[in-house]
């Protein structure tokens, strides 16, 4: 099996080492590289658009409250690129707000998770998410 490529853009440190336990514990082949904000993500985005010098992720994990550009801009952004257009983003979140799943899924999110609490039920809610879209989905 391939390697399985996660940009996973997060500012929370501690959200940012649960996840990619989480992802590696399940899935130790995968590789997370990680966007601690909304301009950071963003110009790694950017890198994506020449193919000759990075390798696109497979799947992008998005949280909407970032620093310097929100989740909203940078999913936006990601979905105007016509190369990119067809990489899965997933928005996970603290935000509960119908506002802003209303917004993520104009702008075409593939789907819209709120963080659970409790760190037992993230972690069973990333790998839920892994296997979904590493061993079920056909990229």
């Amino acid at each position: 099996m391939k390697e399985f490529h996660i940009l996973l853009i997060e500012d929370n440190e501690g959200d940012i080492l649960m996840t990619t336990e989480s992802i590696l514990e399940y899935e130790p082949g995968c590789r997370v590289e990680v966007a601690r904000n909304g301009q950071e993500a963003m110009e790694l985005i950017e890198s994506y658009l020449d193919e000759s010098t990075r390798k696109k992720p497979d799947l992008i994990l998005l949280d909407i409250n970032l620093p310097r550009r929100n989740g909203h801009e940078v999913l936006q952004f990601i979905k105007q690129q016509p190369a990119l257009i067809f990489i899965p983003v997933v928005i996970l979140t603290t935000s509960s707000s119908p506002l802003d799943i209303t917004q993520s899924y104009q702008a075409h999110t593939n789907s819209y998770l709120t963080k659970p609490t409790e760190a037992e039920e993230f972690n069973k809610m990333v790998i839920a998410l892994i296997e979904f879209w590493r061993r079920n989905v056909k990229l």
